[in-house]
C-alpha cells in the first residue's frame, strides 16, 4: 500500500479495484475541542474508575484530525482556554497536519473538560465541566473569515448553538461558509446533559437543520428528534427529516453500518465487525472518511456507486476507530483504512 502515488487511494468495490485522485479539497471544522478523560478500564463508574486517560476530543476537531489523517486537507476553527489544555490541543492539531490559525485562546475561561464513562459494551455515558468554557465564548469579531472562505466543505455540530455567543458566531460562520460556496455539513452530535432541556434541544438541533447540505444523524438521534418514532422506518426519515435542500442524509448504525437517502436514489451499506473497545469518535471518524471523499469529488452524493465505495470506506474508519481507547488517539490513518478495506467488501 506504501507504493501508492500521494494523494492516491483505493476504493475497493464488488467489481475490483479503482485508483482515485485526491484533490485536497479542504474542509473548515467549526465548533468545541475539549479533553476527554477517559476510564483506564471498562465497565465502571466514574467514583469506580482507578484512573483516566487524557485524550484530545470534541467531535469537530476529531473530524479535522481525521480527515488530515486520511491524507486530506482541514482546517478547525474554535476557542480553548488561554491554559496548559488549551495549548495541548493547538499542537496537537499542528501535529495531525491539521490547519489551526482559526483557534482563539481565551485568557479568562477554561478549556472544557469531559469524563467519559465506558460501559461494558463500549458504549458511553457524559460529565462535563464547562461553566463556561472558552469554546461558549467565542464571537464573531474573532472568527477568521478567509479561513473559512478557502474551504470547500464547512462542517460543524449542535453544542455550538446551545449558549451565547457562540451560537451567533455559529450561525455567522454558515452564512460566510454557505455564501463562498461551501459544501454544508451537519452532524447534529446530541449530548443531552448540556442543554438546558430537551426541548431546548430538539429546537436548538432543528432550527439550522434546513440549512445543512449533508447531514449525518445515528438512530437515537432519530428517535430523539421525531419525538420516539421508529429510526428504521424509511417514512419517518423522509418525511419527518429528509428536507428539500438536502443533498445527502447519512443515518449511521455502528456495526451494522449505515443508511444513505438522496433526492434520486436511497439504500444501505454494510458495516465492519469489531470488538468495541470505545466507541469514542466512531461517528467523527465515519464523518471524516466520508468528507475526505467528498474532498476529492464534490458530486460523490449524485453517483450511487461511488456514494457506496464512499460509504464502506467511512464505515471502516468507524470501525477501526472504536477497537482503541479515546477519539483523536484511534483514528486511522489511510493505510489503516486500506488494509482492513479488502475484508469489508460484501
Amino acid at each position: 500500500m506504501s507504493n501508492y502515488p500521494p494523494g492516491v487511494y483505493k476504493a475497493i468495490t464488488t467489481n475490483g479495484i479503482r485508483d482515485l485522485q485526491l484533490k485536497h479539497r479542504l474542509v473548515v471544522c467549526f465548533g468545541e475541542m475539549l479533553i476527554d478523560f477517559v476510564p483506564t478500564v471498562a465497565g465502571v463508574s466514574l467514583a469506580e474508575a482507578p484512573a483516566f486517560k487524557k485524550a484530545a476530543g470534541g467531535a469537530p476537531a476529531n473530524v479535522a484530525v481525521g480527515i488530515s489523517r486520511l491524507g486530506g486537507s482541514s482546517a478547525f476553527i474554535g476557542k480553548v482556554g488561554e491554559d496548559e489544555f488549551g495549548y495541548m490541543l493547538s499542537d496537537i492539531l499542528k501535529q495531525n497536519n491539521v490547519e489551526n490559525s482559526g483557534i482563539r485562546f481565551d485568557p479568562a475561561a477554561r478549556t472544557a473538560l469531559a469524563f467519559v464513562t465506558l460501559r461494558a459494551d463500549g458504549e458511553r455515558e457524559f460529565m462535563f465541566f464547562r461553566n463556561p468554557s472558552a469554546d461558549m465564548l467565542l464571537r464573531e469579531s474573532e472568527l477568521d473569515v478567509d479561513l473559512i472562505k478557502k474551504g470547500s466543505i464547512f462542517h460543524y455540530g449542535s453544542i455550538s448553538l446551545i449558549e451565547e455567543p457562540c451560537r451567533s458566531t455559529h450561525l455567522a460562520a454558515m452564512n460566510i461558509a454557505k455564501k463562498s460556496g461551501s459544501i454544508l455539513s451537519y452532524d447534529p452530535n446530541l449530548r443531552l446533559p448540556l442543554w438546558p432541556s430537551a426541548e431546548a434541544a430538539r429546537e436548538g438541533i432543528m432550527s439550522i437543520w434546513d440549512q445543512a447540505d449533508i447531514i449525518k444523524i445515528s438512530e437515537d438521534e432519530i428517535s430523539f428528534l421525531t419525538g420516539g418514532d421508529d429510526p428504521y422506518d424509511d417514512n419517518v426519515v423522509l418525511k419527518k427529516l429528509f428536507y428539500p435542500n438536502l443533498k445527502l442524509l447519512l443515518v449511521t448504525e455502528g456495526q451494522d453500518g449505515c443508511r444513505y437517502y438522496t433526492k434520486e436514489f436511497k439504500g444501505r451499506v454494510a458495516g465492519v465487525k469489531v470488538k468495541a473497545i470505545d466507541t469514542t469518535g466512531a461517528g467523527d471518524a465515519f464523518v471524516s472518511g466520508l468528507l475526505s471523499s467528498l474532498a476529492s469529488d464534490l458530486n460523490l452524493y449524485k453517483d450511487e456507486k461511488r456514494l457506496k465505495e464512499a460509504l464502506l470506506f467511512a464505515n471502516v474508519c468507524g470501525a477501526i476507530t472504536v477497537t482503541e481507547r479515546g477519539a483523536i488517539p484511534a483514528l486511522p490513518t489511510r493505510e489503516a483504512v486500506l488494509q482492513v478495506l479488502p475484508k469489508a467488501v460484501v
